[in-house]
Order: C-alpha cells, then structure tokens, then sequence
C-alpha cells in the first residue's frame, strides 16, 4: 500500500512541476526586465512541494497515505532533479543567467 502511494505523490509531483514549470517560463519570456527572480520563486515553490510537503506528510504518524504520498513527492522532486540535471527543478545555474 505504501508503495501505491508513492506512485500517486510521484505522478502528482509530475504534474505540479510540469503546470508550475510551464508558468514559470510563460511569464519569465513575457517579463520585460530580469526573470531571474521569477525563476528563482519557482525553484522555491518546487521546492516547497517536493521536499516540504514531503517531510511534512512523511512526519504523520499512523497514516499509510501520508507518509507513500510524502515519499513519492520527494522521490518526485529528486527524479525531475537527476533527469533533467536540475532545468525543472530550478538547480541548474545555468537557469539564472
């Protein structure tokens, strides 16, 4: 059970990231002065997700749900990390200039 879960904060975290990612480069093309910040608050928003949402649910005791859901959030934000060498997880420093 635990496992199934883990699939469903990973197939979840994959969707947050791929609407997060697409909102932060719509609106880091359409900003006329530096994006830099805007990329940086989407890192952090990502961030947030994956691995404080993560913890956050894993600290639950006694529920199966939260803590596979709090797992697969941060296998989700590592896997999006390691597969594209941080581009949509806002690790890359070549993202801010």
């Amino acid at each position: 059970m635990l496992v199934a879960f883990a699939f469903v904060g990973l197939v979840g975290y994959s969707v947050i990231n791929v609407v997060v990612g697409f909102a932060v480069f719509l609106a880091a093309v359409e900003s006329e002065a530096n994006s830099t910040p805007i990329v940086i608050a989407g890192a952090v928003v990502l961030a947030l997700v994956g691995l404080g949402a993560g913890i956050g649910l894993c600290l639950v005791r006694g529920k199966v749900w939260a803590r596979g859901t709090g797992l697969g959030l941060m296998i989700g934000w590592a896997l999006w990390s390691i597969l594209t060498a941080g581009m949509c997880t806002g690790l890359n420093p070549s993202v801010y200039g």
